[in-house]
């Protein structure tokens, strides 16, 4: 029987590309989206994969969502925790309110969907969480407090939560992403993208798929001894 796997976020950009290659490898996907119906729609209608619509911030609705893919797919074996927004400003703009909203999803969601999964994981013996970090919680980013401390964050929850697994066959890794070739990336203004571009070493952009190429992998029985770790995909922008 298909391993299960959630993926957050995973109806669009970089979680679309995990959810199918997930799929495409073998496991039977679950993606939650957060509030966009028709793009939720046209995606399971593409892919034939299953959408499932709760706030990854809201500790209740993680748990009734996870029960729900549960009873209605298999007991949950993989979880990637890939949703994020971004409420960017300089610390001298930026409200209460724009801080804790990246934190409560960016973070928050993490330890949530953790909490929903985790336990059935380790009593199973077997179960994989990745994290998606970014270069920004490596590295630091001008005008990104709140989204860069959320995302450091994912770093040190990952290793955490790698000791408490390790022993039940539980790994917990992150996949820092470097600047990605996405819907948001593209609304970078040209002018500021040249520039970002220009300080990656490989000369480019990368692609979700090749993100979903590293999720795979971890998710994987070949990436059983690895655990506690991030694996940086950003073109050697930052050696971390």
């Amino acid at each position: 029987m298909a391993r299960v796997a959630i993926v957050t976020g995973g109806t669009r950009g970089i979680g679309e590309a995990i959810s199918t290659a997930l799929r495409d490898g073998g496991f039977t996907v679950a993606a939650n989206y957060a509030g966009n119906e028709a793009r939720a729609r046209a995606f399971s209608d593409a892919t034939g994969i299953e959408a499932y619509k709760w706030d990854v911030g809201d500790h209740e609705a993680c748990l009734d969502g996870c029960a729900r893919v549960a009873e209605e797919v298999g007991p949950v074996d993989v979880v990637v925790n890939n949703a994020g927004i971004t409420r960017d400003g300089t610390l001298h703009k930026m409200s209460y309110e724009d801080w804790h909203e990246v934190m409560r999803i960016n973070l928050g969601g993490c330890f949530n969907m953790a909490k929903a999964t985790f336990p059935g994981m380790r009593e199973r013996g077997w179960g994989r969480i990745v994290n998606i970090g970014s270069i920004n919680g490596q590295a630091g980013q001008y005008g990104q407090v709140n989204y860069a401390a959320a995302k450091s964050g994912i770093h040190g929850f990952t290793k955490a939560l790698a000791q408490e697994g390790a022993k039940f066959g539980v790994t917990v890794n992150a996949i820092a992403p470097g600047y990605i070739d996405t819907d948001m990336v593209a609304a970078v203004p040209p002018p500021v993208l040249e520039k970002i571009v220009a300080k990656i070493p490989v000369g480019r952009l990368g692609q979700a798929d090749e993100i979903a190429r590293g999720v795979a992998f971890l998710c994987s029985e070949d990436a059983g001894f690895i655990t506690g770790s991030t694996m940086s995909i950003n073109g050697g922008q930052h050696m971390y």
